[in-house]
């Protein structure tokens, strides 16, 4: 692939998966983003917005999966974008999916805090505050990155129990609610609500338009199944990548869809009554649960869901610091010479840890809006996705010849142009209201970007290594590997 081998590769079939699996984490965007799909239209938000929502993400997977069989790197997007565009759309795309992740990381940090007030904080008499928010989340994301800064084997150990866990959890979840339901109506999956406004708990504005609450319903699937670039960016640690990169990505994607859908099923079927659950607002989940299940249960799968959250925001640090040591190893970023070092002992890019979890930090704290962080995630990860797919799609037979033994044919060229369309339709919901702020972020980070790949990187960037750079990058590593690692 034209770069020589620093991260240590340990990763099999099941972790590669499983680092995806615990990024998307049902439990996490599932149950924190919950209140964006019952508080728009109600029931029909899971039995029929989820699905379709999961689908616009199996799209994006499928032509990832694709492009990562052939071109197998850390960063893989960016990798990708360069390979299939040119240097400019592989610059651009290093700088969306870098932010979308790092916003990724605060929103699961976040969304974790306000499921840990939820769960324990009157008991524990923490009260809900932004001061107990940013203490919550800056210490919290500093044990993630201590994790991942001594070494992929406990952080793989980790990810690997997450995936189980996650299994586990969900299943005893949905088990739990179906069995303690008071009434189970199976119409509410497929009966269309108005819960804007304050019938809504305030979760969106006021919005006579049922098509426009059901694409808004769309954000919790599509939030939710998100973070399985995460496969890609750890292919340098992977076993067999070509092969083991594009199932992880795949499968990771579909059994989160499946196993989320009939928990989220469950837990619509057993809600005793969907408006008073509606009107909560974003405390449908833990109402929900207070009203259903048994105290010692209920405690016992907070207990669960809340480690599930940890792991997944765990994960996420893996990934975002990968995509940051790449980009910074073909001088994409300031500081790169910094944030591209490897440690001697551990083989982790240790700078590029901390930088990104420190910046996630920085992030909340700007802005601490939960639906906010998730709009600009969603936009800025999705954009990241879509421009190299859709890239592959002109360059597929003609610049781009050589697949990988992942392959879908000529079926690549309509994913990859369904994915054109889902990029405009995902920008479009992002930014609608409560979630003004997405927009100017995003427009100002696109002038910025336009302005210094013109104005600088444009003559000083060159992207993708050649030969005698793969070679003085070698002799830097040889000079500081300890003997007998791999």
């Amino acid at each position: 692939m034209g770069y020589q081998q620093e991260l240590s590769r340990r990763m099999k079939g099941f972790s590669n998966f499983a680092i995806s699996f615990s990024i998307i984490c049902i439990l996490s965007g599932g149950i924190n983003s919950l209140g964006q799909g019952i508080s728009s239209i109600g029931g029909a938000s899971i039995g029929i917005g989820w699905p379709i929502g999961c689908l616009v993400s199996l799209l994006f997977a499928l032509g990832m999966a694709q492009i990562a069989s052939a071109y197998p790197t850390a960063g893989g997007l960016y990798h990708w974008g360069s390979v299939l565009g040119g240097r400019g759309w592989g610059w651009l795309t290093a700088w969306l999916n870098l932010i979308g992740l790092v916003t990724v990381l605060g929103a699961i940090n976040v969304g974790t805090y306000f499921f840990f007030i939820g769960a324990f904080g009157e008991t524990l008499g923490i009260p809900a505050t932004f001061g107990t928010q940013a203490v919550f989340v800056i210490t919290i994301t500093a044990i993630q990155a201590l994790v991942n800064h001594f070494g992929i084997r406990l952080t793989t150990r980790l990810t690997d129990m997450s995936g189980y866990l996650i299994f586990a959890v969900t299943l005893v979840l949905t088990v739990s609610l179906l069995v303690f339901a008071r009434n189970i109506d199976l119409s509410r999956l497929w009966t269309f609500t108005n819960f804007s406004g304050e019938a809504g708990g305030g979760v969106w504005p006021q919005n006579s338009s049922l098509l426009s609450l059901f694409l808004l319903c769309l954000l919790l699937p599509i939030y939710t199944i998100t973070g399985f670039d995460a496969s890609a960016h750890t292919a340098e640690e992977t076993v067999d990548a070509q092969r083991v990169v594009p199932r992880g990505i795949v499968s990771s994607v579909a059994w989160s869809s499946l196993f989320g859908w009939i928990m989220l099923i469950a837990f619509v079927l057993a809600i005793p009554d969907m408006r008073q659950a509606a009107a909560g607002g974003f405390g449908v989940f833990f109402n929900t649960m207070n009203a259903v299940l048994p105290a010692g249960l209920k405690m016992l799968l907070y207990v669960g869901i809340f480690l599930a959250q940890f792991l997944c925001g765990l994960a996420t640090v893996t990934s975002v610091s990968r995509m940051t040591f790449a980009f910074a190893r073909d001088g994409g970023l300031p500081f790169s010479g910094a944030l591209r070092a490897i440690h001697a002992n551990y083989r982790t890019p240790v700078a590029a840890i901390w930088t990104t979890a420190i910046i996630s930090v920085l992030f909340t704290l700007y802005t601490p809006a939960y639906t906010t962080i998730v709009s600009v995630t969603v936009i800025f990860l999705f954009l990241s996705y879509g421009i190299p797919i859709v890239l592959g799609l002109f360059a597929y037979g003609r610049s781009w010849t050589n697949m990988g033994p992942w392959n879908l044919g000529p079926l690549f060229r309509v994913v990859a142009a369904l994915v054109g369309v889902a990029v405009v339709m995902i920008f479009v919901i992002g930014i609608q209201p409560p979630n003004a702020k997405a927009l100017p972020i995003t427009l100002i980070f696109l002038g910025l970007t336009a302005v210094v790949w013109f104005g600088l990187e444009r003559r000083r960037f060159l992207g993708p290594p050649n030969t005698e750079a793969i070679r003085a990058r070698q002799a830097e590593l040889d000079a500081v590997r300890p003997a007998g690692t791999d």
